[in-house]
């Protein structure tokens, strides 16, 4: 199978590690847990998985995609996606009836909804089950994705691995649109957060309420890459 970057990528950014916890739904996307108790996942299902998402985005208009992202590393990720792709991005606590509610100043009516983490973005699917259209996502091992139509299972807390997920999902997206190679230039590192990040001029945001959730709330394992773990742990 043809990855989109090396097997040693992913594993560095820590896209495959998961939580202590695997519910019922995630458990089956769970290939081991390490002796730390902490759940790994498939690198090459996540791969399959990015670009089925990228292919399934990519048929809807990017100004009917709204984003949904919390967390602190998922809102540059989020960001950036959003400036290149021309997709609504929600920022910080998602405010209900935001696509119910004709009468809230930021009403929105999108045909399709992709949140960076299923339990704290619930709002936003729980309003996409009322309108009856497709959601897609970003699922941990201590996820329950059943509000979800489509999702990558994945590291959806850590510093660097949802950057990762966000860039591969931009270039095929891109790709699945008409973009060449050559018209993709931008780095991983654009979508991270801190100094390379770049200003995201052009991206439509929805109204910020509310806080956005620290780095010191998201999981059990939020910074933990694979640079952390012994060599033999990561083979699959």
């Amino acid at each position: 199978m043809d990855l989109l970057i090396p097997h040693e990528k992913y594993l560095e950014a820590g896209v495959h590690i998961g939580t202590r916890t695997a519910t019922r739904e995630m458990r089956k996307y769970v290939y081991k847990f390490r002796k730390d108790k902490l759940s790994m996942l498939n690198i090459e299902q996540i791969d399959r998985r990015i670009k089925e998402c990228a292919k399934i985005l990519a048929q809807f208009e990017p100004s009917k995609i709204a984003i949904i992202a919390s967390r602190v590393y998922a809102i540059p990720a989020a960001k950036r996606f959003a400036a290149l792709t021309g997709a609504v991005l929600y920022t910080g606590r998602f405010v209900p009836g935001t696509f119910t509610n004709p009468s809230r100043s930021n009403f929105s009516e999108p045909k399709l909804i992709f949140v960076c983490d299923p339990r704290i973005e619930r709002q936003a699917l729980i309003e996409s089950t009322h309108l009856g259209i497709p959601t897609m996502g970003l699922a941990d091992t201590d996820n329950t994705p059943k509000f979800l139509d489509y999702f990558v299972p994945c590291n959806n807390k850590g510093k660097r691995a949802v950057p990762l997920v966000f860039y591969l999902l931009t270039k095929e997206y891109l790709k699945a649109k008409g973009k060449t190679e050559d018209e993709l230039t931008f780095t991983q590192e654009e979508f991270e957060l801190g100094e390379k990040a770049k200003p995201v001029e052009g991206a439509v945001e929805g109204i910020v309420e509310g806080k956005t959730e620290s780095a010191e709330n998201v999981g059990e394992a939020p910074e933990e890459t694979a640079e952390d773990e012994p060599e033999d742990e990561e083979e699959e």
